[in-house]
């Protein structure tokens, strides 16, 4: 699969996907420009129509104060002039009529009997106008003559739009009504008395909208004057309005019903008219083409910086991407440098070791055939004896220090947690050590500032602690020089009540290290020479293990080195201090006798030559050994035999038919006494901690590593002796 450089695609930004997205961002601003323009729209023709009904009720209010001052005087007059009439005694002469209407300055008189018949009139014009002579028909006129405080008044239209004032009033001493009048002509009452046209003018029909009033179907008002006088049933857009009949909502129309003349418009209602409002759409939607139009242009100029920002990211990208890929083919390369170095590194490994096994190997099978060949001569099959079990623990070694190495590795490593006696184990390293730089010509120091162990009973896993101080100890001696030495200075570094941490620093004389070479000791497989003086070169894992074992205690191991002079170890471990009660059990453990003449031990093993061995070996320290050849035989003789019949048990781990485990586990599970107390003692080739804890959890009592080495083997059984009396020890 090939890799694409960054930002290509991203600069093939789809054009239909920009395209799609300004469609959608153009519909959003167009709806919300017309949801806009709508409110707006809505707002105008509301306040315009609020006004022009407000205007209206206004001139209602003026008219109807005009009218009844008008109405009021008119009273008035009526009133005097039936006084005048009642001061002379009734006289009803036309000319007395004229003389009382000239006076109190009216236009007519009428003097009407009970019955409504006309006694007597007089009229400025010499005839009475039409729309009184129906109004002295009037009830309500009549019936005054029955009620002397009532007064009747009216305002009457003519034909011509002129007005005339009217009032009544009953005689006191006469049964008889007075009715006067004044008429207003046309002229007089377009020039002092306003009109609602007059209120409604100043509003243009482009930014207002086109109103009309109506007091019914009859237009009275508009600022279209093609509409004065028509009827709202013959506007298209009002009769619309009108069937909709919502009042104060907004709603289209089309004129003719043609989708080109569309309108919007509303109506409110009034006391006694009707307000019409609309505009044409062109004048709704001023806003949304310049909203449209803006946006577009707007979306474009954000899409142009996008797309440079855009691009510009696209070349940052490729240009970071450049420069990752440059420096993961520079890791690529140190990788396989590395991987190379380690496969040379294994390569010479596997040559050293190949080397290593078969140095040995054949020295031990030359050895024996020496032995077969002479078979009488007892000091050269003794020599020859000796050299073989060098070469068989150089081969043991090489094999720990590998599996050693895989458990690292992999994580597998479980370190032991007992107490241990920290004098007794640098005893037993240094006895080891003194031993073989004996051996070397190489000198063994104590440095004069060490220190003595304060705490010396600590818990930890003292078969790894050896391990540890051995690999290091053995580096020294192997790549010193003759009569050289080695320097151990101990420090106590910090101590509270629960934990103490101790300081070990080891140096040697010897041949010393590369300043190359130090920045990898610890890797695995790494050496540096090949022509020291030890008979076997070792595999190169020595270090590499110290430094896991040292981590793993939570600890740390530091190295210098100089070419020629020697080298420094500085290990560092802190430790938990070991409880009083298990540390007296540990001494009494320590103390014990390894006598074990006389005991009775079942051995469970499967390897005929390995049970040989071990069956040689324990009947020369005076043991009674029974062999097995698998677990389950283990189990069947142990059920078998009277409880007491066996002292002990060797069990290995790894047989056919049923484990060691196994038959341990179906042992102690035995309903009989001895089954939970009797020592079974595990030996197994795996010589790892864990390996010990699974033998323990099964229910064993102790572990040994195979090669069995029968100075410890004798030992391990002695802890577990029984006594005379049947009680352990």
């Amino acid at each position: 699969m090939k890799n694409k450089l960054p930002g290509k695609a991203s600069l093939k930004y789809p054009v239909q996907i920009q395209l799609l997205l300004g469609i959608a961002v153009m519909a959003i601003v167009a709806a919300l420009a017309i949801q806009s323009d709508m409110a707006e729209t809505q707002h105008i023709l509301a306040t315009t129509a609020s006004y022009i009904k407000e205007q209206c009720n206004r001139y209602a209010r003026i008219e109807l104060a005009a009218e009844t001052k008008s109405l009021m005087r008119i009273v008035e007059s009526s009133k005097q002039i039936a006084y005048q009439i009642e001061e002379k005694d009734g006289c009803i002469d036309p000319a007395a009529l004229e003389d009382y209407a000239r006076n109190s300055y009216v236009t007519g008189v009428v003097l009407l009997g009970a019955d409504g018949t006309i006694l007597s009139q007089y009229h400025e014009r010499g005839q009475m106008p039409e729309p009184i002579s129906e109004a002295l028909k009037s009830a309500a006129l009549l019936d005054t003559v029955n009620y002397p405080e009532k007064r009747y008044a009216a305002r009457l239209r003519c034909t011509d739009r002129s007005e005339i004032d009217l009032a009544a009033i009953a005689c006191i001493n006469e049964p008889s009504i007075v009715v006067a009048y004044y008429h207003t002509p046309l002229e007089y009452v377009e020039s002092f008395n306003p009109s609602i046209a007059s209120l409604l003018s100043g509003y243009n029909m482009e930014d207002n909208g086109t109103f009309a009033v109506s007091d019914g179907e009859k237009i009275i008002a508009s600022n279209d004057d093609t509409l004065i006088g028509q009827s709202t049933n013959d506007v298209p857009i009002l009769r619309k309005i009108k069937q909709v009949g919502a009042e104060n909502k907004m709603i289209n129309v089309y004129q003719n019903g043609s989708p080109l003349s569309r309108y919007f418009g509303l109506m409110e209602r009034g006391r006694d008219y009707y307000v019409y409002t609309f505009l044409p759409e062109h004048s709704v939607f001023q806003s949304t083409p310049r909203a449209l139009l803006y946006t577009l242009i707007a979306y474009v100029v954000v899409l142009l910086c996008i797309n440079r920002i855009r691009w510009k990211a696209a070349q940052r990208a490729q240009a970071e991407f450049a420069e990752r890929l440059q420096h993961k083919n520079q890791q690529l390369s140190v990788a396989v440098q590395e991987a190379d170095r380690a496969n040379a590194a294994k390569t010479s490994f596997l040559s050293r070791m190949s080397h290593d096994i078969r140095t040995p190997l054949n020295g031990i099978i030359g050895l024996l055939e020496i032995d077969a060949a002479h078979p009488d001569d007892r000091e050269l099959v003794d020599s020859n004896r000796e050299k073989m079990r060098v070469s068989a623990n150089h081969l043991l070694s090489l094999l720990n220090d590998v599996l050693q190495m895989s458990k690292l590795e992999s994580g597998e490593i479980v370190l032991g947690h007992e107490p241990i006696d920290l004098n007794r184990l640098s005893a037993e390293v240094m006895t080891i050590i003194s031993q073989r730089a004996a051996e070397s010509g190489i000198t063994m120091e104590n440095d004069r500032h060490s220190e003595p162990i304060s705490t010396p009973w600590v818990y930890g896993s003292p078969l790894h602690l050896r391990q540890i101080f051995l690999n290091i100890y053995t580096n020294c001696i192997k790549y010193n020089k003759l009569g050289g030495s080695i320097t151990t200075l101990f420090q106590c570094v910090e101590k509270d009540e629960k934990t103490v941490t101790y300081r070990w620093t080891i140096s040697d004389t010897g041949i010393g290290m590369s300043e190359e070479f130090l920045g990898r000791i610890f890797d695995p497989f790494a050496q540096e020479k090949t022509d020291a003086r030890s008979i076997y070169q070792g595999t190169g894992l020595g270090m590499a293990i110290v430094k896991g074992l040292v981590e793993q205690m939570h600890g740390s191991i530091e190295v210098g080195s100089t070419l020629g002079v020697g080298s420094t170890f500085t290990i560092t471990i802190p430790f938990e201090i070991a409880e009083s009660v298990e540390v007296k059990s540990a001494r009494r453990n320590d103390a014990g006798q390894a006598d074990i003449h006389g005991l009775r031990l079942m051995l469970a093993e499967d390897n005929d030559l390995n049970a040989e061995i071990a069956k040689m070996l324990l009947e020369d320290a005076g043991v009674i050994v029974t062999v097995v050849g698998d677990g389950q035989q283990a189990v069947s003789l142990f059920r078998e035999k009277p409880a007491g019949t066996f002292d002990v048990i060797l069990m290995d781990i790894m047989m056919p038919v049923m484990d060691g485990l196994t038959a341990t586990k179906t042992i102690r599970a035995l309903d009989r006494p001895d089954a939970r107390t009797i020592p079974i003692i595990a030996m197994t080739a795996n010589a790892f901690e864990e390996d010990a804890k699974k033998c323990l959890a099964a229910g064993m009592n102790a572990h040994l590593a195979k090669p069995l080495d029968i100075g410890k083997l004798i030992a391990t059984i002695a802890q577990y002796k029984t006594k005379d009396n049947g009680k352990r020890q």
